[in-house]
């Protein structure tokens, strides 16, 4: 059964001084990515930047896609993330990884060459076959909106 879930990913260099992604421990979900800049990049509050990592990669098939998240600590220390909040790599595209980076925080941030700044997680997707209809069924939640399922407090004794 795990040899369903390993799925060989081929990887290129594009640029000379690209790092491969690394794991940070065997159960780690993501592979860390690492800025393949050639001078620090200080990221400045509300800035946007394109953070190349100097890689592409093929993935296994059309069933799976890689997704870009932040790094924990750099999300929650200091504000460094995706800009669109996960980036999308589809199976079918083959150029260099680039990270499109803001800084949601109040203070600059200063990316060193060679640093983890993203983390990429390969995961499989579904291939809907969309169907146009005029029911889609009930549910108690309905059409509910946003918030419509209430606030959940629970207190611990």
């Amino acid at each position: 059964m795990e040899s369903f879930f390993k799925k060989e990913i081929k990887i290129k260099r594009v640029r000379k001084s690209a790092i491969l992604p690394t794991k940070g421990t065997e159960g780690a979900a993501g592979l860390d990515l690492y800025a393949c800049i050639d001078a620090p990049v200080t990221v400045s509050p509300h800035g946007l930047y394109r953070i190349p990592t100097g890689i592409a990669i093929a993935l296994p098939d059309r069933n799976t896609v890689g997704l870009i998240f932040a790094r924990s600590g750099l999300g929650i220390k200091y504000g460094i993330s995706p800009a669109n909040a996960v980036g999308v790599i589809d199976s079918d595209y083959r150029g260099e990884i680039v990270v499109g980076l803001c800084n949601t925080g109040q203070e600059q941030y200063v990316l060193s060459p060679g640093e983890r700044f993203a983390q990429l997680v390969v995961m499989p997707v579904y291939m809907p076959v969309l169907t146009e209809t005029d029911d889609l069924g009930e549910t108690k939640r309905g059409a509910g909106r946003f918030g419509s399922t209430g606030k959940t407090v629970i207190s611990h004794p």
